[in-house]
């Protein structure tokens, strides 16, 4: 806003220096109106600046990637990103009451297959509401952090694991067992050790301490 009130006042004072050449011929303040056409410039330099700096900011939304109709910032990390996703509700109430916030929170870097409320819907409610008592944080906790694979993996490096394997790249999870990822025609598919398939629906979803992709649905360890 206040470059905008800068731009407003550049633009009075372009109109005042326009007008000064006709005073000069008759009046003995050249140098005022010099100043005010000084002004003027330095006016519209700014006006530049902060017209530069709008294109700028906007650059940098353009690439934040919008997940769950909230942007994902790459200068907040996982969890700070996940709490302003709608579609990620159910996950983040899992990490909290597993005690995972401090630890995706970390340095990291971490690579985060982030199931949406709709994948966990495809779980019967049993499941869900099991894993949510105290006596199953283990559970939730194992569950959780088979979704969690130490390093930066982006999309790309995925493929290329991917090709490299013959078709197949075998991922390692921090809970500790693998999670086997192919190509299908484009889209990358996950397969969890009890032989469920996932999709990841928005790869790439960068993180100060790491990147997160969207799946459909959650993978499940033995």
């Amino acid at each position: 806003m206040n470059a905008r009130l800068l731009a407003l006042a550049a633009a009075l004072a372009v109109g005042a220096g326009v007008a000064a050449p006709a005073l000069a011929q008759t009046s003995p303040v050249p140098a005022a109106s010099d100043a005010m056409k000084g002004d003027a410039m330095k006016g519209d330099a700014m006006k530049g600046d902060a017209m530069k700096g709008d294109a700028m900011k906007g650059d940098a939304m353009a690439k934040n990637p919008m997940v769950g109709g909230a942007p994902m910032y790459a200068n907040k990390n996982i969890v700070q990103n996940a709490v302003n996703s709608k579609d990620h509700t159910t996950l983040v109430s899992l990490v909290k009451l597993a005690g995972l916030v401090p630890v995706l929170s970390g340095k990291g870097p971490f690579t985060v297959f982030a199931p949406t409320n709709e994948a966990f819907a495809k779980l019967p409610a049993a499941t869900v509401a099991a894993v949510q008592k105290p006596a199953n944080k283990k559970l939730l906790t194992k569950i959780l952090t088979y979704h969690v694979v130490a390093g930066d993996y982006t999309a790309a490096k995925i493929v290329a694991a991917i090709k490299a394997g013959g078709g197949k790249a075998v991922l390692t999870t921090v809970q500790g067992e693998k999670l086997t990822a192919e190509l299908e025609g484009t889209k990358v598919q996950l397969t969890d050790a009890k032989g469920g398939e996932s999709y990841v629906t928005i790869a790439d979803v960068k993180q100060s301490n790491g990147v997160i992709h969207v799946i459909d649905t959650v993978l499940m360890p033995k």
